[in-house]
């Protein structure tokens, strides 16, 4: 049968075009039906786009076809060794490499290009050590692809002086050599010797520099990535994304506004998803409406789909900045959600006391098949926080575990806690304590011990106190909320002890931090300073 036949070209093109494990099921079906699937030609198309399909399940389905081949060659082996290479299980790829070791068909040098990224995907040294000596014993020529592709198995797996000796030994280097070591120190952390690298190296290019940028900013090294981005002779959008998402990692956030100005206005690069993620974050964090919604209106404008992250990203900056109900208007226009957006709008409502509304929305999530998170749960148990919801509380926090396999964590035991401790019910608030370690305790206790004070329970804020005293002696916050306890029931002796203690601990008590926008720009400010305007 020819490989050209016109009987194969038209379920060729459906299989190219199919978007599920069952559409591929049907090619697959009809190839058997019809003989086609003796066809090498028509067999290694199906399983090449099996293999190339996101989901899972065709990735495994692409091997089990791959199986039943009477005369599999090459291309179908490297098909299926590339798909596991690219996902999340690249450890497969190895098994398919084995079997096709068993067979009649020799790897050629796509194929070790393929399993020797699988091995570095899962730090596979020993592996990726077989795999170079089965090449270097094969009649296959040294190849530039295969010797980068082991640089980066090896310096992944933390062998950097191998990986050095093979890139120093290399008969023929390009960027990608250098970049694969490059990229392997700055996984591990290590900047000093990424930067020696660098430094050295013969060929650079725009990868190498946002290497080097982002590692600084993922170290926190914002002024190192900084001047190095300002070095570079050619910038491209990953490089501006790079530094916007290391500023935003320190918490820079109108350093965040400053370089994405920038951008706007020096740079023939337009921002993407991730940048728009970034600004609208750190417009949320400094309460900045005004620079948010120009950031909306540009979205808008350039007819950037709302979606995902991005929608994500606008809801949280609306909810920040005090406008719920333009939150949840993006919210309700937005077609692909995802759970982050779900989160966002639920937290948001909450915040806003809205809680009657967050746990509507966390109902109508569960009805359109979202599965809910522990992100989730953060919002709907503060949701009833805020509106004194109790049962429905004690209801949704067994409901983590029991239903949704979600461990519970502080911050689920800090809403129960809190919202216990406004309802009066200290003994169950205090056997809730007891599930929690010691060391990760403390803020719940001042939340406790503020209800006592509400409650002018004084003998539970006592034996509370004295428990957060012992946890955090050298932290302000014990010793300040029992001298408030103290002066709210006049026991004045008490409240000079506290103060007493915290001099002979030498605690001092750290000053708070305020941000205030004004006429488009956004102030910051410790307590106790003046706010000059000019």
């Amino acid at each position: 049968m020819s490989a050209c036949s016109s009987s194969s070209l038209p379920i060729l093109l459906f299989t190219e075009r199919a978007k599920s494990v069952s559409e591929i099921q049907q090619a697959h079906a009809f190839m058997l039906k019809t003989g086609l699937f003796k066809d090498t030609f028509s067999a290694s198309k199906l399983i090449a786009f099996a293999a190339t399909n996101p989901e899972p399940k065709t990735v495994s389905y692409a091997h089990s076809i791959l199986n039943r081949i009477e005369t599999p060659n090459a291309f179908t082996h490297n098909s299926v060794i590339r798909a596991y290479a690219n996902s999340s299980t690249p450890e497969l790829a190895l098994i398919v490499f084995r079997e096709m070791l068993l067979g009649p068909v020799f790897p050629d040098k796509y194929c070790f290009t393929f399993v020797l990224k699988a091995c570095a995907s899962f730090c596979g040294f020993e592996e990726g050590r077989q795999i170079h000596g089965l090449f270097m014993k094969s009649d296959l020529v040294s190849d530039v692809f295969v010797e980068n592709t082991l640089v980066n198995v090896y310096g992944r797996s933390g062998y950097f002086e191998i990986a050095r000796n093979l890139l120093d030994r290399m008969p023929v280097r390009d960027a990608v050599s250098w970049n694969s070591l490059l990229s392997a120190y700055l996984d591990k952390g290590l900047i000093e010797e990424a930067r020696a690298l660098f430094d050295e190296m013969e060929e650079r290019n725009v990868e190498s520099w946002n290497f080097m940028i982002s590692g600084y900013a993922a170290a926190g090294l914002v002024k190192e990535a900084k001047e190095l981005f300002d070095c570079m002779p050619v910038k491209d959008v990953v490089s501006w994304n790079a530094l916007v998402s290391g500023y935003a990692h320190v918490g820079c956030y109108s350093d965040v506004l400053e370089v994405f100005n920038e951008m706007l206005n020096n740079s023939t690069e337009q921002p993407d998803g991730f940048t728009f993620v970034n600004v609208l974050s750190a417009c949320a964090n400094l309460g900045s409406l005004s620079q948010g919604e120009w950031v909306h209106v540009y979205i808008d404008k350039h007819g950037i789909e709302i979606e995902g992250f991005l929608a994500t990203a606008l809801v949280d900056m609306y909810s920040k900045c005090g406008k719920i109900d333009k939150a949840l208007e993006v919210f309700r226009v937005t077609s692909k959600k995802d759970v982050s957006t779900w989160n966002s709008i639920i937290l948001g409502l909450s915040v806003h006391g809205l809680g009657n509304d967050a746990l509507e929305i966390f109902s109508e999530m569960v009805y359109e098949g979202f599965k809910p998170n522990g992100i989730t749960f953060i919002g709907v148990l503060s949701a009833c926080n805020h509106v004194g919801l109790l049962d429905q509380a004690r209801n949704l926090f067994e409901t983590m575990n029991s239903v949704y396999s979600i461990e519970p964590t502080i911050e689920h035991y800090g809403c129960m806690v809190d919202l216990l401790g406004r309802m009066g019910k200290f003994e169950e608030a205090e056997e809730l304590l007891n599930e929690i370690p010691a060391d990760e305790a403390s803020v719940l206790l001042e939340s406790l011990l503020g209800a006592c004070k509400r409650f002018g329970r004084m003998e539970q804020a006592e034996r509370i106190g004295n428990r957060l005293l012992e946890l955090n002696p050298h932290e302000s916050s014990g010793y300040v909320q029992m001298s408030n306890v103290y002066a709210s029931n006049g026991r004045w002796d008490e409240v000079m002890e506290m103060r007493k203690k915290m001099r002979a601990e030498r605690v001092n008590k750290k000053p708070g931090c305020s941000a205030i926008e004004i006429d488009g720009v956004v102030h910051e400010f410790l307590a106790g300073e003046g706010l000059i305007i000019d």
